[in-house]
């Protein structure tokens, strides 16, 4: 059934807004606008595990601190319990030799010339090796070993008095809960520079022998969990006891990869292997207190002494509050609409979320570093609504660090172009660090993703406009654009550029052998070659004629009764029902975009159908916050908000915030937190042309307040 968001927003009724003007100048209460949020857990909860991470390792937790019960995290409505590195990709051994180089592609006729494409093919060899090779994987699991008075194991029922609290303010998570009784509180804290987990343990049960922790290592998977417990034989660990007191090393191989782990102790506890590829901590039953520190290491293990649980501690500390005094901020609290805290709560907790999982030097997974999806390989279409909040929050540099993934994965893309008779750099859409495509049925023919770096450069640039950035990036804007112009047919007959066939766009409803002309992609295509000729400009060179010779002619947007459709393909975009499903990307045309070319009574004709028509059960994360931008470019501030609170499955925020996306492959959803925070960034600081006035993209009619800080407007 259609539903209106008008009809099913939370709370329904409309939003408003009082503005933050010169009579309330008082900087935020930071402190209080994050721990208002604090994510608190009482119960054995699958779909709520909390994370502490560093932006490029992230460790996942049940309520007792540590992975202590993962078979609870491991059904098809849960999220898995893993321990997460952006360098830690695997690949299974490749006898047959399987390359992007030498796989079959499939030609699609382009205007009478064969385009070979790496179109998916099912139950082949090698398609499935080259989409699932290399993947990420769990690192290992680190739980406590909880033992009742008759030495039998603890079970989840046996733990009760359930309090966890993650401290965002101060980076550490903080879980209490009894066992047969006995209190057990712990401390869980990410060293925000090392990849090293510490953990502060106090129980009376640690000087009766009964608490201890183990270690277990798995071998790499592909799937969800990132493990597979049931191939022993098919990965070594190597267990030395160094030169130095009260530390384990171990040394993993599995296959061609490696990596290193060094685990640290209070004095007197003893590391003895159990059973293959698992170890047990035994702490000294002399105190009701132990730590450990666990140092995972893609090269060299860590370098004795690492930092006591004290110092990783005052280092978290430093590092979150740093984070959270600093760039943009969002306080909702003097709001009279009851929706305020929702709202703002998804914001916080989506800072903290993307920091934690996002800030790596590769592009993030849909899942981030919390769990696989697709193998764990990063969706570069998603790449924008994953990370360009980053440079609208003031924190650029925490874009900057993935933005390199397009220098890096330069050679591929050009090749990739270069080998479908394009010119430039043809960026991939299902990858990993190397820059490789992966077969593909839908992947291989999208073309949204394209233009993505031009956007993501540009943010970076008006975050610090100086010619560093731009002679930083200008090689990666002009391969894009010299592809884009390429990728353009000349269409004689009606003297314009055609965009397709063959592709996929971003609504991916259509016939890719023969669409053309998706709306969002031609004002996409349009947008990026201006602004990479402006990148030219500001280097002083001269307009790229080529480029303007496709600005000048590129097709218009097909206008159907007064709306724009979805596709020159489908001029029954709005009279067949089957169209009405999946991400209405039409509306990001002028949105996510500027629309440049657009007519905005066109536009607002084709938001006024698609807010009210528009099958949201089949949507995702980040259309609401598309359609909030959309909302907010054409003076619709009400429905601005309505659209970020859609009430639908896959609006929903989990008690530790992720963006709930579908079970059992896709749990959580980070494109929706990142989409998120760009919609009210733009809706607080507004975008070029917008309205002169505090949060224009908020109503303006008294039951909103919103203060905001260190926020920049959107293009």
């Amino acid at each position: 059934m259609k539903k209106s968001p008008s009809s099913i927003a939370l709370y329904f009724g409309l939003a408003a807004l009082t503005l933050h003007a010169a009579d309330a100048p008082a900087p935020i209460d930071r402190h209080a606008l994050v721990t208002r949020h604090n994510p608190v857990i009482t119960k054995l909860d699958p779909l709520s595990p909390l994370s502490v991470g560093n932006g490029e390792f992230c460790f996942t937790a049940d309520v007792t601190g540590l992975q202590t019960f993962p078979e609870v995290y491991a059904g098809n409505s849960a999220i898995p319990l893993c321990t997460m590195a952006d360098w830690g990709w695997h690949s299974f051994p490749n006898p047959q030799g399987f390359t992007m180089e030498n796989f079959a592609y499939k030609n699609y006729d382009s205007h009478g010339r064969l385009v070979g494409y790496a179109d998916q093919l099912r139950n082949n060899a090698s398609s499935d090796y080259l989409r699932e090779n290399p993947h990420k994987f769990n690192l290992g699991q680190i739980g406590f070993v909880l033992t009742k008075t008759d030495g039998t194991p603890a079970t989840p029922d046996d733990i009760t008095d359930i309090k966890q609290t993650l401290d965002l303010w101060n980076g550490v998570l903080i879980s209490h809960f009894k066992f047969d009784g006995q209190p057990v509180d712990v401390q869980t804290v990410c060293h925000p520079d090392s990849d090293i987990i510490e953990v502060h343990a106090s129980s009376p049960l640690l000087r009766v022998g009964r608490l201890a922790i183990q270690l277990s290592f798995p071998y790499a998977s592909p799937s969800k969990a990132g493990s597979d417990w049931n191939k022993p034989a098919a990965h070594i660990t190597q267990f030395d006891t160094p030169s130095f007191p009260n530390a384990a090393a171990f040394t993993r191989t599995l296959d061609s990869e490696h990596y290193n782990v060094i685990v640290m102790w209070s004095p007197g506890g003893t590391m003895k292997k159990f059973a293959e590829h698992q170890f047990e901590l035994s702490p000294k039953k002399d105190s009701d207190t132990f730590e450990f520190a666990c140092s995972f290491s893609e090269k060299l293990p860590h370098i004795p002494p690492m930092p006591t649980f004290a110092e990783a501690q005052t280092a978290a500390q430093a590092h979150w509050q740093k984070f959270w005094s600093t760039g943009g901020a969002i306080d909702l609290s003097q709001s009279k609409d009851p929706r305020w805290s929702e709202l703002e709560r998804r914001i916080v907790l989506s800072e903290y979320l993307t920091a934690i999982q996002s800030a790596g030097k590769n592009p993030p997974a849909e899942t981030g570093l919390t769990m696989n999806s697709w193998y764990g390989r990063f969706h570069m279409e998603m790449y924008w609504w994953h990370d360009a909040h980053f440079a609208l929050w003031g924190r650029a540099p925490m874009l900057e660090n993935s933005l390199g993934f397009y220098q890096r994965a330069m050679p591929q893309a050009v090749a990739n172009a270069k080998r479908q008779g394009y010119d430039g750099a043809r960026w991939p859409k299902m990858s990993e660090p190397s820059g490789a495509d992966s077969p593909s049925g839908v992947g291989a023919f999208l073309i949204w993703q394209e233009p993505h770096p031009i956007y993501l450069a540009e943010l970076d640039y008006r975050a610090h406009p100086d010619k560093a950035t731009l002679d930083k990036y200008k090689d990666v804007i002009f391969a894009t654009a010299d592809f884009m112009a390429s990728f353009a047919w000349w269409d004689e007959a009606n003297q314009r550029y055609v965009l397709g066939p063959p592709l996929q766009a971003a609504q991916e409803r259509f016939d890719k052998a023969t669409m053309i002309n998706p709306t969002y992609e031609l004002t996409y295509w349009r947008w990026g070659l201006e602004t990479a000729q402006q990148w030219r400009v500001r280097l002083g060179l001269v307009r790229e004629e080529k480029w303007d010779k496709v600005l000048q002619k590129l097709s218009k947007p097909l206008v159907v009764d007064g709306k724009y459709a979805f596709t020159e393909s489908t001029p029954d975009s709005y009279t067949d029902p089957k169209w009405n499903d999946d991400h209405p990307a039409v509306i990001d045309s002028f949105g996510v975009l500027p629309g440049p070319g657009l007519d905005v009574a066109t536009m607002r004709n084709t938001f006024d159908w698609v807010f009210a028509n528009w099958n949201w059960s089949s949507t995702w994360g980040w259309d609401y916050p598309a359609l909030a931008m959309c909302a907010a470019r054409l003076g619709e501030a009400d429905k601005a908000v309505d659209s970020l609170l859609i009430d639908t499955p896959k609006n929903h925020y989990l008690a530790n915030g992720h963006n709930y996306g579908r079970v059992p492959d896709l749990p959580i959803y980070l494109p929706g937190n990142g989409g998120l925070l760009t919609a009210v960034a733009m809706m607080a600081a507004g975008w070029d042309g917008a309205p002169k006035r505090n949060a224009p993209g908020f109503p303006d009619n008294g039951q909103w307040v919103v203060r905001w800080e260190g926020l920049l407007p959107l293009p």
